[in-house]
């Protein structure tokens, strides 16, 4: 008799079986059958070795002949055992590939001509310089700009809710919100996934958001990470959080030391609450004992609006991209803006003065734009001071420009055109690098 590999599987009810390999020339080998020690089971013997080539080749598992012999009874002692696998382990890599599949499409969406490489490779290509005459995009003096940040607890009422295809949005526009202020343009995008179970439809919805918002944004989505880790993440939860790269030439970069006495504040209203505050958002609900899916006439994002408390705070962050890298393309020889600051968590009051220069101050008219229904709502449901709100949340002001006062109204039209609602909110004074409140 030859020497062969034989496949030994077991089973009594035609029930899915793992096989198990045995080298030629072990001797006689036992199977344990599925459903105790009196039962029988199925022996399958392949074909000799001689005649398979590399047992190990995938390649030499097809059209191979079979006999099969009936066993008898085993013992316990007899049976290998079975040890613990990913799966057991809280890690499912089956579904991981189905959520590759997933994907696939929502993120090659993102794609131009200068992305490079297959979906799923180890790590996204991105060409700086395209030379090709239809998209030529060329560098003198290129520099990169990057950035990373979350969603942050805005998560946790997504997770209440169920909705989980717009927090991808947040994800990209606190990073491109961040990116633009320094003047550049943001190019690609890569983002992380943390959670306690993967299940390949809901964080496909996920990534759907993120695709999106990159789509918005004009940058592509190369790359990723989804870490299903049971041990750290309850059940339902997920953490979202992203990173992003862009460039600007050196000489048109933002340069905060421009600003100048006399600068003119020009202020892009937000879509809502953003991504920020989250915190003292929740403790707000607790406290109130508000009903996340009640339709609140005084909690809305504008006036005489009918949406759900939830869906007002789930409003996703606004994405200004597009018209700042617009607006910046527009006045190529002119450098007419001198700073620009995203307004996060710390508001006006912590966010202007990381661009300030130490002699200047930002001072603001607050009553040159209407605050959203939904952050006074929040004061009162909470019981918070005006000072705190203005501490914490944006109040109605997502992003900030400071301008040439010559240049102030032809901006505040241009950023009006490409659809966003813009105010002259204040100026710039001599200071000490902080935000003073207009008292007029």
């Amino acid at each position: 008799m030859h020497p062969c590999w034989e496949i030994l599987a077991c089973s009594t009810h035609f029930m899915p079986w793992n096989p198990v390999i045995v080298p030629p020339n072990s001797g006689s080998v036992n199977v344990i059958p599925a459903h105790g020690s009196h039962s029988r089971g199925k022996f399958v013997r392949l074909a000799p070795a001689s005649h398979l080539g590399d047992p190990w080749n995938a390649g030499a598992r097809g059209g191979i002949e079979v006999e099969s012999a009936t066993l008898g009874p085993m013992t316990a002692i007899e049976h290998p055992k079975k040890g613990l696998s990913y799966d057991q382990a809280g890690v499912d890599i089956e579904a991981g590939d189905q959520l590759v599949s997933l994907i696939k499409g929502m993120v090659g969406r993102t794609h131009g001509p200068r992305v490079l490489g297959p979906h799923g490779a180890f790590a996204g290509l991105f060409r700086l310089d395209y030379n090709e005459s239809l998209f030529q995009r060329n560098f003198r003096e290129p520099v990169l700009a990057a950035c990373t940040d979350g969603v942050g607890t805005k998560l946790k009422i997504a997770i209440e809710l169920g909705v989980l295809d717009t927090v991808g949005i947040d994800c990209v526009a606190m990073n491109v919100n961040d990116l633009i202020v320094q003047g550049a343009e943001p190019l690609f995008f890569l983002d992380y996934i943390g959670l306690h179970k993967q299940e390949p439809e809901a964080t496909a919805s996920i990534v759907e958001g993120v695709a999106r918002g990159c789509q918005i944004a004009g940058c592509a989505l190369i790359g990723g990470e989804c870490a299903e880790m049971p041990d750290i993440y309850g059940p339902g939860e997920f953490d979202l959080v992203g990173f992003s790269v862009g460039v600007v030439e050196l000489e048109r970069a933002i340069d905060p030391l421009r600003i100048q006495e006399g600068d003119v504040l020009i202020g892009i209203e937000s879509s809502g609450v953003h991504s920020n505050g989250y915190s003292l958002v929740r403790a707000i609900l607790r406290e109130s004992k508000a009903d996340l899916e009640a339709v609140l006439p005084d909690a809305q994002l504008r006036e005489g609006e009918q949406q759900t408390l939830g869906r007002v705070l789930l409003e996703p962050t606004r994405i200004y991209a597009r018209p700042i890298v617009k607006l910046l393309a527009h006045y190529r020889v002119k450098k007419i803006v001198s700073m620009m600051s995203h307004i996060t968590g710390g508001g006006l009051p912590g966010n202007l003065p990381r661009v300030l220069p130490d002699d200047m101050d930002a001072v603001i008219d607050r009553a040159t734009w209407t605050v959203p229904p939904i952050f006074q709502w929040l004061q009162q449901a909470g019981n918070v001071e005006e000072e705190e709100m203005f501490r914490v949340f944006n109040m109605g002001i997502g992003y900030v420009l400071a301008v040439r006062p010559t240049f102030a109204d032809s901006v505040v039209k241009q950023l009006e055109r490409d659809g966003e609602a813009s105010h002259i909110i204040g100026r710039i004074e001599r200071g000490q690098g902080r935000v003073r409140w207009d008292s007029n």
